[in-house]
């Protein structure tokens, strides 16, 4: 029989009268029927256990031996395959189990798999000894009879055991067919007694709920013992608003006295508000109540629910202790989340004014309510702070808050902490200083005494002072201020957040000065390796703008490698040169340099665009095969050039381009197109020829070449820059080459460049007839002489008589040197720019060279001569032959209209 909550109740422990009586009705059916059974049961009891050992024995002996056995017992997972074999067998054969077990008895198998790695109940012994064990037992499946035999691997060992069994009640039929009508007799018997207990037993089990006198007492001792021993205050009051039980924690938390129970809850001394909530008997959830120095979380429902007496039952649980570990918990989590967002909101550029900025915003937002920062001025400057900042001049570089009127240092203002003062120390050593009350005036005011009394006058009551410590060095220090908008003063919790706050900051800083340093010295190295001024030259009115990348604001390593130049050429022309080295920093800028040398050299020999990029192109790949075979990581490949010759005297342009940008053309008309040159590789990728774009321009002509940094930025992309520039500059038929640079930059140049920017404008110009004379020579010694009457005459139109004589005898040379080893026709030339021009043309690609003729020597003078009697001669090479030129110097005749 079940008792309460499923316990099972003893039939012989019943104590209520209903109990008793239906244990009288019961008693008395068993004695009638036990005598006729009992007949039947002796004789059936025999015959059942001799069949159930039978085939119990039949059964283990069978299965032990089956194929299969031996292979399950010895695999990993034994149970997994044999507990599907023994309950197929099981059911075939009609018993209640079988068992496959270990040799110690653990099961293997079981027709309720939670047996399963238990023990085997019965005798094993003589089984593990080879032979065949029966027995009777009761079991957890009632009276029964086992068989445990063994199973033997091929060298006769017992390596398992197999038990088989049947219960008694299964296999005795006799006993099957008389249960039935006994137990109908005995069941119509106790029915017709429990109608004559019932009415008796209903009140009775109302009251008690069923339970027994034990199982009332056990269940009284337990609900008193977890009444009184959980860490929550219990407390039952009645509809009449007087309290009936009240536990241990109860009692604690509310301060009551020992004999409580019976007395009204107004009468107990409570606080109003609990009092009305305990009497009211509404319900409340987790509502929070003062009750002396405790908070108390109150919780309280109604006893009346589901057939309860009427009342109501609250608990109370102390929250005091919990509440002051979450305001430690809040605390802690708003100092992280300050710091994190320190670190996201400070150090956001590499410039070493702007992070102190953001440091003084971001602590007088969240922390003080004044900020500022003062930094050494050689760390303003770029250069390395010194160990100690003990005085060192200061600069006043941020400030944020509202200072109002008070005695704060302005802005910029420089100066020196004291030493004797705690920020002065603290400067010394690296220590943060914390000034709770600066009323006290404990030496913080020595600094300046007639301030301090201003800033305690004005408000200001509290101070921490943190050196910005970064690598060893002091680059300044952090005042934090705070007035009477926020009374409470710094805390020495507050003085480690200040630190752990600066100390971020400080490294932002640090790096800031180290870039911009770097910056500097890559700006000045960059700008020692650009031209200084534009050279002396008649070909083009030209103008050029360089603007380096602005450090920290998101430049690439700040400099770059852009470049250009104007070359001076024999014949009165120009080379005109841009170019753009890839990456940024000192590298690209000493890069840049490199390859300027390198076109001038090549300018000088005086090459065709083409193959000038060329051999600039077989130069990169040398240097990046030297770089590469040192190890080092300092190649320029990717490096980009647009080169451009101009010829003043017929107007003609030529230009190629190694992977550079198209430069733009503006006419005279004010058309403006971009100049389609055939592209090529950026410089030291090779294996493809270089191109060039070959026209005559009209005079006032604008080529305005540039690097991408003028038309590309994070904000815009190349096409949209590009189509700006020609917008900018179409119809602008009226500026020159500076006006050209200047609207130009005006309209395109980025707030805060991230790019290096190189802008050349060369506004075309062509030579006056006038000033260009030249003749055919017959291939004829007598030539000569005339040759040199014709420009005898044309020097002196020009008003050149100075070098008359000196001309005549390196055009006598030259002309006769063209006669003697060239071949026809043969053209001379002379152009008054702001040198006198002689150029001897031929069809030979021989080139003279210079020598020392001995004293026997006939010849080999000639050309000593003339490089004696010009400032510089050369030689170029056309398609069809080559050019002598020399440059005469007229420094004493006035330049050319």
């Amino acid at each position: 029989m079940a008792g309460r909550y499923g316990r099972p109740r003893s039939v012989l422990r019943m104590r209520t009268v209903a109990g008793q009586v239906l244990l009288l009705q019961v008693a008395i059916v068993v004695l009638l029927v036990a005598a006729a059974m009992t007949a039947l049961v002796l004789q059936s009891r025999t015959d059942a256990e001799r069949e159930a050992t039978n085939r119990s024995v039949a059964v283990a002996e069978t299965f032990a031996k089956g194929p299969g056995i031996q292979k399950a017992l010895r695999s990993q997972h034994p149970t997994t395959l044999l507990q599907p074999l023994a309950e197929e067998a099981r059911k075939r054969s009609e018993v209640d189990f079988i068992v496959v077990m270990k040799p110690d008895g653990t099961r293997y198998t079981h027709p309720k798999p939670d047996r399963i790695g238990e023990k085997f109940v019965g005798t094993t012994g003589p089984a593990l000894a080879g032979g065949v064990v029966t027995e009777k037992i009761v079991g957890t499946m009632g009276p029964l009879v086992q068989a445990v035999v063994p199973v033997f691997d091929q060298d006769g060992r017992v390596i398992g055991l197999v038990s088989a069994g049947i219960t008694v009640a299964r296999v005795s039929g006799v006993v099957d067919d008389q249960f039935p009508l006994l137990f109908g007799v005995a069941a119509a018997v106790l029915l017709l007694t429990t109608g004559g207990t019932a009415f008796v037993s209903r009140r009775l089990r109302r009251q008690t709920h069923g339970l027994g006198p034990a199982e009332m007492t056990r269940m009284y001792e337990h609900h008193d013992a977890v009444l009184h021993a959980v860490r929550e205050g219990v407390i039952i009051v009645g509809d009449d608003g007087r309290l009936l039980l009240a536990n241990d924690e109860a009692h604690r938390l509310l301060a009551l006295p020992a004999d409580v129970e019976g007395r009204a809850v107004a009468d107990l001394g409570l606080d109003p508000a609990t009092a009305r909530l305990l009497v009211s008997g509404r319900m409340v959830t987790d509502e929070v109540h003062l009750v002396g120095e405790r908070l108390l979380a109150v919780n309280q429902r109604s006893t009346d629910r589901d057939g309860g007496p009427p009342g109501s039952v609250t608990t109370l649980r102390d929250t005091t202790e919990l509440r002051a570990l979450t305001g430690r918990a809040d605390v802690a989590r708003r100092r992280l989340k300050l710091l994190y967002d320190a670190g996201t909101e400070i150090g956001t550029t590499l410039d070493v004014a702007r992070t102190c900025e953001e440091l003084a915003e971001f602590a007088a937002a969240r922390f003080a309510d004044i900020v500022s920062v003062d930094l050494a001025e050689v760390v303003l400057r770029g250069e390395e702070p010194a160990a100690s900042a003990v005085g060192i001049d200061m600069r006043r570089t941020a400030v944020s808050g509202d200072p109002g009127q008070t005695a704060f240092y302005p802005l910029g203002k420089l100066f020196r902490f004291e030493p004797s003062t705690q920020v002065g120390g603290a400067l010394a050593d690296g220590r943060a200083v914390l000034e709770a009350d600066l009323a006290e005036f404990s030496g913080w005011h020595r600094q300046d005494p007639e301030r301090a009394r201003r800033l305690v006058a004005d408000g200001i009551h509290s101070m921490i002072a943190v050196p910005l410590r970064a690598r060893g060095v002091i680059l300044g220090v952090a005042l934090f201020w705070r007035s009477a908008a926020t009374p409470e003063p710094f805390e020495e919790e507050d003085l480690s957040l200040a630190e752990e706050l600066v100390a971020r900051a400080a490294v932002s800083v640090d790096n800031a000065r180290r870039y911009s340093r770097e910056h500097s010295m890559a700006v000045t190295l960059q700008r020692s390796l650009l031209p200084r001024g534009l050279p002396e030259q008649n070909a083009v009115e030209a103008a050029y703008r360089y603007l380096p990348a602005q450090a920290g604001m998101g430049g690439l390593g700040g400099v770059g490698g852009d470049w250009f130049d104007i070359i001076p050429l024999p014949g009165a022309r120009v080379a005109l040169v841009v170019g753009d080295v890839v990456g940024h920093g000192l590298h690209a800028a000493a890069t840049m340099g490199r390859l300027r040398t390198a076109v001038h050299n090549f300018a000088d020999l005086e090459l065709p665009p083409d193959e000038l990029l060329w051999h600039l192109d077989e130069l990169v790949t040398r240097i990046d095969q030297d770089e590469a075979a040192d190890g080092t990581d300092g190649g320029v490949t990717g490096a980009t050039c647009l080169y451009a010759v101009y010829d003043p005297v017929s107007g003609h342009c030529t230009m190629a381009r190694a992977g550079h940008i198209q430069p733009l053309l503006l006419l005279p008309d004010g058309t403006a197109e971009f100049i389609e040159v055939p592209g090529g590789p950026p410089l030291g990728l090779g294996g493809l020829p270089f191109e060039t774009w070959d026209k005559s321009l009209p005079e006032d002509s604008r080529l305005v070449l540039y690097t991408d940094g003028l038309v590309e930025d994070r904000d815009r992309d190349i096409d949209e820059g590009m189509a700006l520039l020609i917008r900018t500059l179409a119809g602008r038929t009226d500026l020159t080459a500076e006006e050209t640079c200047e609207a130009t930059l005006g309209k395109l140049l980025p707030e805060r460049p991230a790019d290096d920017i190189a802008l050349l404008v060369a506004r075309t110009r062509i030579l006056d007839t006038t000033q260009v004379a030249d003749w055919d020579v017959p291939v004829d010694p007598s030539s000569v002489a005339r040759t040199r009457a014709a420009a005898l005459a044309q020097l002196g139109e020009w008003d050149l008589a100075d070098v008359s004589f000196t001309t005549e005898l390196i055009l006598s040379e030259l002309v006769t040197n063209a006669i003697r080893y060239a071949s026809g026709p043969i053209r001379v030339r002379l152009i008054h720019d702001r040198s006198l021009i002689c150029e001897v043309s031929d069809c030979s690609s021989t080139s003279p060279h210079l020598r020392q003729a001995a004293t026997t020597d006939e010849g080999g003078r000639g050309l000593f001569l003339v490089a004696q009697l010009a400032d510089r001669w050369g030689t170029r090479y056309l398609a069809g032959g080559k050019v002598i030129w020399t440059e005469q110097s007229l420094v004493a005749e006035g330049l050319p209209g």
